[in-house]
């Protein structure tokens, strides 16, 4: 299996490449870091991560692909720009034909050290060793963007638990999605 796993963001989004064999072993195939600087405007630094990530799925033609689920930050305006980032990966992932999971940091850091709340410098030494690397990729983004797709393998690269669905399927309901949802209905009942 081929992952793009990516690690959303405006100013550095991680980009990582692996192929993973049924025994779990992963290979290196590419990995890279689309920079844009603050000052640009927010239109072209969309379109430099958009064509980031394009020409690695052009070149690399990945069977699945791994985006980080953006969770809620204190700073409104990091997480925008990553909700932002994320949106041009899920959606470049679909034009490619790809199921797309998303899976949460600690989800990550789980599948790969072992520990929910490991460090980035415990990530990045796993994806290392994972790889058979002499160094952590660096900056962070680019090993957490081989950590994700990584555990996308591992978790077995579709399904409900890694949060992938088919191109145009209905995503399955989180079940604070299906509590919502039931609490709706019974109070649309009781009107």
């Amino acid at each position: 299996m081929r992952v793009l796993g990516v690690d959303p963001g405006l100013t550095r989004c991680g980009i990582g490449v692996v192929d993973v064999a049924a025994d779990r072993s992963a290979t290196l195939v590419y990995v890279g870091v689309v920079k844009t600087p603050p000052a640009m405007a927010l239109e072209e630094r969309l379109l430099a991560i958009s064509r980031g990530i394009r020409a690695a799925l052009e070149q690399h033609r990945p069977t699945a692909m791994a985006v980080e689920r953006v969770f809620a930050q204190h700073n409104l305006r990091t997480v925008m720009g990553t909700a932002q980032a994320s949106g041009i990966a899920i959606a470049l992932g679909a034009e490619h034909g790809l199921a797309v999971g998303l899976h949460t940091p600690s989800e990550v850091k789980a599948a790969i050290t072992g520990y929910g709340s490991a460090d980035k410098a415990q990530v990045g030494a796993m994806v290392a060793r994972v790889l058979g690397l002499r160094e952590v990729p660096r900056p962070a983004d680019a090993a957490d963007a081989l950590a994700l797709a990584i555990c996308h393998a591992w978790r077995g690269g579709s399904g409900a638990d890694s949060g992938t669905v088919p191109p145009g399927a209905a995503r399955p309901a989180t079940p604070a999605q299906r509590a919502w949802r039931d609490a709706e209905r019974r109070t649309v009942r009781t009107r």
